[in-house]
């Protein structure tokens, strides 16, 4: 496994809550100063709440904490129990009439693998905060824990997904940390060996091949995945690099999940600048594209690679 996590970059915390049961959760990155915050979707198939104020020519800049959830649309709700945590802290945007906290967020789709039923929510979210720290598991866990992998002959033939994390230091002394929940619909690919992904008969089929054979029926698995995840930096960004940044990390999606950014997942990174220290912008999006990609093998070396 690579080292390093998101976390290296001084003064974020990450947080885990998950039901064991039903298998879905939520993961949290808190950025308590408030950090600018840009935004990039590749996927078709995305789920997300409060992005739009990362655009240039919106007001708010900054972002207090960032939210990857389970339970596809439903899990949006998550992100109201962090909004509570914030406010309770007093972690937020300042107004005449009380403290705001900005909280974006992004989900998968898991509802096919444990409980329909049941999803995150506003407390699954407050105790993902409460939770939060400097150290953090990856693997099946929070957001991930209903994550899978390699779904093109369907949930039966799918390998777990999860959440990973890594981080990149640059000779200049800035550093660049990537926490990614990985739930795609393609394969996970190391040095060009698949790792993770669809198996059958004990071997992995290779999605790529597979679907370019033309034996695929994709409409099936519509809407049933998604890799989302943060990228974020020590070095001073504005609302152009910070989207610049999570661009960029999408490059390490690219190289580490095939195929990736298809019509069946709704792919989205976020970009955190939560930092002041001086930066090439050049050279940390290279680094973000690295830590992306260690970040996604990472996912699911850290649980072992296991069928359904």
């Amino acid at each position: 496994m690579y080292e390093g996590s998101i976390t290296d970059v001084s003064g974020l915390l990450v947080g885990h809550a998950q039901d064991t049961q039903a298998l879905t959760g939520v993961t949290v990155v808190l950025s308590s100063n408030g950090a600018v915050c840009g935004v990039d979707v590749r996927g078709s198939a995305p789920g997300t709440r409060e992005t739009d104020f990362m655009g240039q020519a919106k007001a708010v800049k900054q972002a207090h904490a960032v939210v990857l959830a389970g339970g596809s649309a439903y899990g949006l709700a998550a992100a109201d129990g962090v909004m509570t945590f914030c406010e309770r802290q007093d972690i937020g945007l300042g107004t005449p009439d009380g403290i705001v906290p900005i909280v974006p967020a992004a989900v998968i789709y898991d509802l096919g693998y444990g409980r329909n039923d049941v999803r995150p929510n506003a407390g699954m979210g407050y105790a993902a905060c409460v939770n939060a720290g400097a150290r953090v598991q990856q693997g099946s866990i929070g957001a991930g824990i209903g994550a899978t992998v390699g779904k093109v002959l369907g949930m039966k033939c799918c390998q777990k997904g999860g959440i990973g994390t890594a981080s990149v230091f640059l000779g200049d002394g800035a550093t660049v940390g990537a926490l990614v929940c990985v739930n795609a619909f393609g394969d996970i690919v190391e040095n060009g060996d698949i790792i993770a992904g669809a198996i059958r008969g004990g071997k992995h089929v290779g999605t790529v091949q597979h679907m370019i054979s033309g034996k695929t029926d994709t409409h099936v698995f519509k809407n049933m995945n998604t890799t989302i995840g943060v990228v974020a930096t020590d070095a001073l960004l504005d609302k152009d690099g910070a989207t610049k940044l999570a661009q960029a990390s999408h490059d390490g999606l690219a190289r580490s999940i095939a195929p990736v950014h298809t019509e069946l997942d709704g792919d989205t990174m976020f970009g955190l600048s939560y930092g002041g220290r001086a930066g090439d912008l050049s050279a940390l999006c290279v680094a973000a594209a690295e830590a992306t990609r260690r970040a996604v093998v990472n996912a699911v070396l850290a649980i072992g690679v296991e069928s359904l």
